[in-house]
């Protein structure tokens, strides 16, 4: 049973290149069930690719891995900011490759819940650790993530290509690049000095955070929800449901994911096997839960990533605000595919193409 919602839109996404929904050899095996849902498609520009520009590109990161120290394009900010779509250009342009850094979109399964870039949006960009990891009752931390993203980055880099980190995990992102790593430290508590927050990076980094204003944000993040519920977040969530498991074992793995605990109170109520009707009010509770948990865990994202930048962190600012102004409120007719382009997409290539020749 689907449940309506607004008119489906997504800032993240880009027009199809070709008719394959297939990804490159070399992507995760996220479950193949994320080339069944699909948004509206917004913006793009094409910029051919030139053969002089590639062998550019190809020598400065030889020459910085050579050096000792592997080039690196981050791309952070909030859920939802746009983060997957702008990696995907900008892949598609350096001929790169994206290491997923969101902790949760590195469980395999619930693909819409967790938001995962479907298959056919990918085109042909290998994705690394996206639903890699196969777990309900386990944590997969900062402590493992380390090391498993070290190896792909390596691995990207000798073959001469750019490795692009994408996600809205900070804790993910710290761990990765700092070169003195203590898994016992949450550095971005409150009660942790500053200090412990490096700028002694083990990589030569280029960081792009995508800022959008908080309020257009929120508003944005509520009718994402509705979308994810659309495109199927609903029926998805009844089939994972496991009331053994909601009843007895704590939330950990896959399970922390926003939406499984809210749509457990729901099922708990009204068990998926009875297949009744929608009990409208505890839906619209768990609905209004998710999208309350989702503004929380985006002011958490933006409050590590301002850390970061204190501790020394040399962040490139983007400010989306206005390309998400014009999709919550479409009466004001400006065009939001021209605004990314202008605002978003063109400082990105200037700003990547200026790191890519130190």
């Amino acid at each position: 049973m689907r449940i309506d919602s607004a008119s489906s839109f997504n800032l993240m996404t880009l027009p199809p290149l070709h008719s394959s929904s297939s990804s490159s050899s070399s992507s995760s095996s996220s479950s193949s069930s994320s080339s069944s849902y699909s948004s509206t498609k917004i913006f793009i520009l094409n910029i051919p690719f030139s053969r002089r520009r590639k062998r550019h590109q190809v020598k400065a990161i030889a020459a910085a891995a050579a050096a000792g120290k592997e080039k690196i394009l981050v791309i952070m900010g909030a859920t939802g900011c746009g983060k997957s779509g702008l990696s995907v250009q900008l892949a598609s342009h350096y001929q790169a490759e994206i290491i997923n850094c969101d902790k949760m979109q590195v469980y395999k399964g619930l693909d819409i819940t967790t938001n995962k870039i479907p298959l056919h949006e990918r085109h042909d960009v290998p994705h690394h650790l996206l639903g890699d990891v196969d777990s309900i009752h386990e944590d997969f931390t900062p402590f493992h993530f380390r090391p498993r993203a070290d190896n792909v980055v390596s691995n990207i880099a000798s073959r001469n290509k750019l490795p692009i980190l994408v996600g809205g995990s900070n804790s993910f992102i710290h761990a990765m690049l700092v070169n003195r790593f203590n898994p016992n430290h949450d550095v971005f508590t409150n009660c942790i000095p500053k200090p412990l927050i490096s700028s002694d990076l083990r990589y030569r980094c280029c960081f792009l955070w995508l800022d959008v204003a908080f309020p257009i944000l929120s508003e944005y993040l509520s009718i994402r929800v509705d979308e994810m519920l659309q495109l199927g977040m609903f029926e998805e969530l009844a089939e994972f449901y496991d009331p053994h498991t909601a009843e007895t074992m704590p939330y950990t793995g896959i399970r922390k994911a926003i939406g499984v605990p809210e749509f457990d109170k729901y099922f708990k109520k009204n068990p998926p096997s009875k297949k009744s009707g929608i009990d409208r009010e505890a839906f619209e509770e768990a609905v209004e839960a998710i999208k309350r948990n989702t503004h929380v865990l985006a002011e958490r994202q933006i409050g590590k990533i301002l850390k970061l930048k204190e501790a020394g962190w040399d962040i490139n600012v983007l400010n989306a605000t206005e390309a998400f102004r014009a999709v919550v409120e479409p009466g004001i007719g400006r065009n939001r595919k021209e605004i990314w382009e202008k605002e978003i997409l063109e400082p990105s290539f200037r700003i990547v193409n200026r790191f890519l020749k130190e």
